[in-house]
């Protein structure tokens, strides 16, 4: 039996295989609202059908000014709650479990005006504004909303959050020394905020609910933080509360004289690093197209469970292909059945 079509469970998540379909955002609400739509029903639900065992949604703000872009998905009101519901209830008609990433773009917020950021300091990327430091009062009602919308998620059937923590968005920019130069105790201490909004989505969820955290294990612009060096920070967002990392990495800047060399697997170590070190469980993505690639990393015990991203766009019946490749009986609906029949 291959590792990646072996159940999971984690708290009372339990998954029955190991394929994580991760948070892409479809820059699809034309109508600004922040609303998921039939594009969102299509497209999630697909995943399901295609044997997805957890389906994570896209980051999706926990305030208006948090998105990326206007056409990004929203749950910072109850209004969102509904249609977050539907998506959710026929996810789970096909077999699968489905989380959502809370999460603010912070100074990466293309359409807020302004844009709000621990600090001061714009993005180092054309079109980027200078957004507004955040006073200490406002730090402290962000870290509210990731509540919120937390106990949101799980009024609308969610079966897991995930807080982002990656890529440059706003509790990255908290605890990164680049973009965090603040006098108060947010910038004094730099994983506090991190740690304050999961400390605030754990006490919205029930205490059965496992929270994930996705966390850039490494800043690639010149002076950016290492793997080893965010250790500690991820050791208090577990002691907080955080029971999985989504370890991927990056997205703080441009890429510094030191590189990024993007190959299958490439960020797996520093999930297996994070692993190790914390003796917490892990997500690991980046280039796992191939399904030899996603379930040796499984085998070499790097990670718990595999995401496949940019493949699953492509081809959201990846793990029915998968399954066939490596020889393993495919979850194949019946419908589609007579498809697969020599």
């Amino acid at each position: 039996m291959a590792k990646l079509f072996t159940p999971y469970k984690l708290k009372n998540l339990e998954l029955k295989n190991r394929v994580v379909l991760p948070p892409m955002c479809q820059y699809s609400v034309h109508t600004k609202d922040g609303m998921p739509n039939e594009w969102h029903n299509v497209h999630y639900i697909s995943r399901a059908v295609g044997g997805t065992g957890l389906i994570i949604v896209e980051m999706t703000a926990v305030h208006p000014d948090g998105r990326i872009t206007d056409e990004d998905t929203g749950i910072w009101s109850d209004d969102f709650i509904p249609a977050w519901r539907h998506i959710v209830d026929q996810v789970h008609n096909y077999g699968s479990k489905i989380g959502i990433q809370l999460g603010h773009a912070g100074r990466k917020a293309e359409d807020a005006n302004p844009p709000v950021a621990p600090s001061a300091i714009a993005y180092d990327g054309e079109g980027y504004k200078e957004p507004h430091a955040l006073s200490t009062a406002e730090v402290e009602e962000l870290i509210q909303a990731y509540g919120d919308a937390a106990r949101r998620a799980v009024e609308a059937g969610f079966d897991t959050v995930e807080i982002h923590g990656a890529h440059g968005y706003l509790v990255h920019q908290f605890h990164s020394p680049l973009v965090n130069k603040r006098d108060d105790e947010y910038g004094k201490d730099l994983p506090l905020f991190g740690e304050k909004v999961v400390q605030a989505v754990r006490k919205a969820v029930p205490d059965d609910m496992a929270v994930l955290m996705r966390v850039s294990a490494r800043e690639y612009v010149d002076h950016g933080y290492s793997v080893n060096e965010i250790e500690d920070t991820c050791r208090r967002y577990r002691d907080a509360g955080v029971d999985m990392l989504h370890v991927s990495s990056g997205g703080e800047g441009p890429v510094g004289a030191g590189g990024m060399k993007v190959v299958p697997a490439y960020q797996a170590e520093m999930a297996a690093q994070l692993k190790r070190a914390l003796n917490i469980p892990v997500i690991a993505v980046g280039l796992l197209d191939e399904y030899e690639d996603a379930e040796r990393v499984l085998e070499q015990d790097q990670a718990d469970l595999v995401a496949i991203g940019r493949a699953m766009l492509r081809d959201p019946y990846w793990p029915v292909h998968a399954a066939k490749a490596l020889q393993v009986e495919a979850d194949v609906p019946v419908p589609y059945l007579r498809g697969y029949r020599k």
